[in-house]
């Protein structure tokens, strides 16, 4: 049975927790399989609202059992604190799995990434400070400290002391800041061991024999493909890997078990924090795309830098993630312009590029290239079937389709559960 990945497409906030809320009920385990509370999914059902930082949105179907895979980093504080948040609202966690091998962030972590941060000046990479490339850096260092780790007290409080010893020389040496004290991290992780036990488990067994039995498997990335450590706009990336491949490493399930890969797009263009962004509008149509979008960073607040969509990295997710559908988000935003540029290509120093440049000197010197298309001026948010569009909304969509190369399987016209219009099966 298929194990599906839905991955963003562009620099994250594309929409992936509505495309995981709508196949929902058509899937048995929901992933999440890398990043940590630096991301952010709102899901809208009825009149509530939902904002999941760390947990996979299928805790919010009842049906479905949310696992956090081994290629996550998990700040245990921020967990329980989101489990509870859920729990005063009526909804268990009780069937939550979280892998024995996934990473934890610790306070050393946080400590390091806000005061790196200051120290870059104008050269910071626009972190949200949560402490995930420290805790990231510290899986690949061999430090890092993992969930199974909770279970064993004795090895622990090694681990701590080893970890937050060597952290301390950076913070008073380095950065001239206080240090932490093991003692008092320990015991503060002890005491999020006690309510996390009941959920730790071998997720990568769990998952493959779950797919044995015939069950659905939902892999679900945080960020997107331009934020990918590998193939993202680096060093303006996030530090795991977003993409389909990253998928397989961050689950424990291996790539001939994945049947489709389901790009999330936006039907303009967003991103969060610093880095290229060559179609973003600096100017009172960047901001009604914001106010009218409601582009705000569901983690951090901050405002989100909107720009006309980009075709040329909509191709480039495409190939580099396999994409078999996308998943259209946002469309009725676009509601009420006459005309909607969009970028086909880029022209650098006077050479076009109908591809990312390979270089990032050149993205960044990259201009857009603009079609313009028509837009329509009828609302589209109660819409329910692809006819049910105006016309030069559905030439929009078919001219995406074609400029993305893959088709577009299911669109959004509006932020609620209902709000979304499926052209054909995604599972």
């Amino acid at each position: 049975m298929p194990a599906v990945v839905l991955v963003g497409a562009q620099w994250g906030d594309e929409g992936k927790g509505k495309a995981t809320d709508l196949l929902g009920g058509d899937v048995d385990y929901v992933v999440r399989y890398q990043g940590g509370n630096n991301a952010g999914h709102t899901v809208v059902i009825g009149d509530q609202k939902y904002a999941l930082h760390l947990l996979p949105t299928g805790v919010l179907s009842p049906d479905v059992v949310p696992v956090i895979g081994n290629g996550v980093v998990v700040d245990p504080g921020v967990l329980l604190s989101e489990i509870d948040g859920l729990a005063e609202r009526g909804i268990s966690c009780e069937r939550l799995l979280i892998s024995a091998g996934a990473h934890l962030i610790m306070p050393q972590h946080k400590a390091i990434d806000k005061v790196s941060e200051r120290f870059l000046g104008k050269a910071k990479i626009g972190t949200t400070g949560r402490g995930i490339g420290p805790a990231y850096g510290d899986k690949i260092y061999r430090m890092g400290i993992r969930v199974q780790d909770l279970l064993d007290p004795g090895i622990l409080g090694k681990k701590i002391e080893a970890a937050v010893g060597e952290k301390n020389q950076v913070l008073t040496k380095i950065y001239n800041r206080r240090g932490l004290d093991p003692a008092k991290v320990l015991e503060e992780y002890l005491g999020y061991a006690e309510r996390l036990r009941p959920h730790i488990a071998d997720t990568s067994l769990v998952l493959s024999r779950a797919l044995d039995q015939g069950k659905v498997v939902l892999l679900e990335g945080g960020q997107g493909t331009l934020l990918d450590i590998d193939h993202g706009t680096y060093p303006f990336v996030t530090s795991s890997s977003p993409t389909s491949g990253g998928a397989c490493a961050g689950s424990g399930i291996p790539p001939t078990r994945l049947t489709r890969i389901i790009g999330i797009l936006k039907a303009y263009t967003t991103r969060v924090g610093s880095g290229p962004f060559p179609t973003e509008l600096l100017d009172e149509q960047g901001e009604w795309l914001r106010q009218t979008g409601g582009e705000y960073g569901v983690t951090t607040g901050r405002d989100r830098r909107c720009g006309w969509f980009d075709a040329v990295i909509a191709r480039y997710a495409t190939r580099i993630n396999g994409v078999t559908d996308f998943f259209l988000t946002k469309l009725d935003v676009l509601s009420g312009l006459e005309r909607i540029p969009v970028c086909v290509g880029y022209d650098v120093d006077g050479t076009r590029h109908d591809e990312i440049p390979m270089t990032q000197t050149e993205f960044h010197h990259a201009t857009p290239v603009y079609e313009e298309l028509p837009g329509w001026q009828e609302d589209i948010t109660s819409a329910k079937t692809f006819e049910d569009l105006p016309p030069n909304a559905q030439a929009y969509v078919r001219a995406l389709e074609e400029m993305s190369g893959a088709p577009i399987s299911a669109i959004g016209v509006g932020p609620g559960r209902t709000q979304t219009i499926q052209i054909r099966p995604l599972i």
